[in-house]
């Protein structure tokens, strides 16, 4: 039995138990091939609550410190985290950005799923905000389809994305897979780059039922 298959063996239960998942339209990801899942980014299980939900491992990209402790409790958190497929990246780094996009790469060339959030952080105050273009760039550069999913009620059991979360009921919502063929080759493209992504967030947007603002998260954090 695999780790991943592990966890979800012995964890599935009771995180079940707690989120009460209700899933929608998990019928659209495909049972086998390459494909992104992008979605909406509320708060920190929301990276618990996908692989829980799909029948396929999910793999992501995580912060490098979630790995790099060397007490119990950090050895305990790698071990679970990475488990589940999370790929640790230096994301502040002066190289965070490239490194990220070529492990999304290199995941999809191997017939992975990948999990993405294109906001690039979470949002801090429950609205949708500007989709990052790494996620046009990863569908351009490998023929992915790209599967639109939504997380409601998430931010409503761990409010601020700190702290243990308290128990209730959460939805995943997932779209129909968008494919972007008739862009081949053309990953170079800003103005194509943009309106992969914005259609990629008008989707979601749809499926969470979010305000949406014409600005990205991080810059509104630092507002």
């Amino acid at each position: 039995m695999s780790r991943f298959a592990l966890i979800k063996a012995v964890l599935g239960p009771i995180m079940r138990l707690m989120f009460r998942p209700q899933v929608e339209g998990a019928e659209h990801i495909p049972g086998d091939g390459p494909v992104i899942l992008a979605g909406n980014h509320l708060t920190f299980i929301d990276s618990l609550v996908l692989p829980l939900v799909t029948k396929r491992q999910v793999y992501f990209i995580g912060k490098d410190e979630y790995v790099t402790g060397k007490s119990f409790k950090g050895r305990l958190m790698a071990w679970f985290f990475t488990g589940v497929g999370m790929i640790p990246v230096d994301r502040d780094g002066a190289n965070g950005g490239v490194a990220a996009l070529m492990t999304g790469r290199r995941i999809l060339e191997e017939g992975k799923v990948f999990g993405i959030y294109p906001e690039g952080t979470r949002s801090p105050d429950g609205r949708l905000y500007r989709g990052r273009t790494g996620i046009a760039r990863l569908t351009l550069m490998t023929g992915a389809p790209v599967v639109p999913f939504a997380m409601i009620g998430t931010d409503k059991l761990q409010p601020g994305g700190n702290g243990i979360p308290r128990p209730g009921k959460v939805t995943v919502r997932f779209g129909e897979a968008m494919e972007f063929s008739r862009y081949e080759g053309m990953d170079r493209d800003r103005y194509v780059l943009r309106a992969v992504t914005d259609s990629v967030m008008a989707e979601v947007m749809r499926l969470s039922g979010q305000e949406y603002v014409d600005m990205y998260a991080t810059k509104a954090k630092a507002a």
